[in-house]
């Protein structure tokens, strides 16, 4: 049995339903990251987790004990706001220690466990200053430490890094991973930032309008998206129309050119359209070789991004993107050139359904 369980969610706000159906098994020490667009219902389902909010239906169970009833303050769940939620006339020890106090803990214990959480944060020799004192990553790590103070059964994160710039953003994510892989402890991540989920996450909960559609690792959820919202909000992605020729041959055409698919084609009638996933950086320029699919078309784009060099090809209906590292010493091709472009049979994913709504 998992450690935490969330069963068949749901909530509503008057007409509006923002989370629906909602079914995930976490095991005890996973990194599970929430990541879809704003209003998905990632920060509601998060805030039901924590009992700030109260579901319509369903279930949530803790370490076997169903929690769904209880209030935030009985659930031992650690919580890292967006907003950090520093206590602004306490000091940092003070912050760190707060939810030891409610809790009647010995002062010795206090000290001990205060000074043990800002040695992990590495802000031993802040433990006197105020928040207004500290940059925005130090008071992050701050209520991170707050947090996990508590020895929490869960720790919840609502996009605790959005506030920072770019650079702070990439250690401090690295950070908090290193710190949950320590601790071993359970964390349920939100963001809406495709590149932090796929870093840190053991797996990836990606939300759609109230809804799961895809649940799996980050190799997964980037090189196996399962519907056409996931396959174009994670990542790069060209999503190309095709028609099936013959789905137990695999063979399928994109405007009017035959290519072979190495799966996902059961069921699909012959003449049936359906959209397929290629990303980027599995297409290459050249006519292939070795049972390589090819397409020819015309040079739409060429961008030119530093370290790559990102190019359109244009078929007919379609266009494909593809990535190729910069060489200094080889010209990008020129708009409108005739070229060939090629890409494994296995590089070419059917999608399931469409985007809802």
């Amino acid at each position: 049995m998992a450690f935490l369980e969330i069963e068949n969610l749901r909530k509503t706000f008057g007409a509006n339903t923002v989370v629906q159906g909602f079914d995930l098994a976490v095991e005890k020490g996973e990194f599970i990251s929430f990541l879809g667009p704003s209003g998905c219902g990632k920060t509601t389902t998060l805030r039901m987790v924590a009992g700030f909010e109260q579901p319509d239906s369903g279930r949530i169970a803790i370490g076997n004990k169903d929690v769904t009833g209880l209030r935030a303050n009985q659930r031992q769940i650690g919580m890292v706001f967006q907003s950090y939620a520093l206590f602004p006339n306490m000091t940092v020890a003070e912050n760190v220690a707060y939810g030891l106090k409610i809790a009647r803990r010995p002062a010795a214990e206090i000290r001990a466990r205060v000074e043990e959480m800002l040695a992990l944060i590495k802000l031993p020799s802040m433990a006197q200053r105020y928040p207004h004192q500290l940059s925005g990553g130090q008071q992050q790590r701050v209520a991170l430490a707050r947090a996990l103070s508590i020895n929490p059964q869960v720790l919840l994160l609502d996009e605790p890094l959005s506030a920072l710039d770019a650079k702070i953003r990439i250690s401090l994510r690295e950070e908090i991973r290193a710190v949950q892989r320590k601790l071993g402890i359970t964390t349920i991540y939100v963001t809406h930032d495709q590149e932090e989920a796929l870093s840190i996450s053991d797996r990836i909960v990606v939300m759609n309008e109230g809804r799961i559609d895809q649940v799996g690792t980050p190799f997964e959820i980037y090189n196996r998206p399962k519907t056409r919202f996931v396959a174009s909000f994670v990542g790069t992605l060209n999503i190309v129309q095709g028609e099936v020729l013959d789905a137990a041959l695999g063979r399928i055409q994109i405007d009017g050119q035959e290519v072979k698919v190495s799966r996902g084609l059961n069921g699909l009638a012959s003449g049936a359209t359906q959209a397929f996933a290629l990303r980027p950086e599995a297409v290459t320029l050249g006519e292939g070789g070795d049972g390589r699919n090819r397409l020819r078309g015309t040079i739409d784009q060429v961008s030119f991004l530093g370290s790559v060099v990102r190019i359109r090809v244009r078929l007919k209906d379609n266009a494909i993107l593809l990535d190729t590292f910069n060489n200094p010493n080889l010209t990008p091709p020129e708009f409108g050139s005739a070229v060939a472009v090629n890409f494994g049979t296995e590089d070419l994913l059917v999608l399931e359904g469409g985007e809802r709504g």
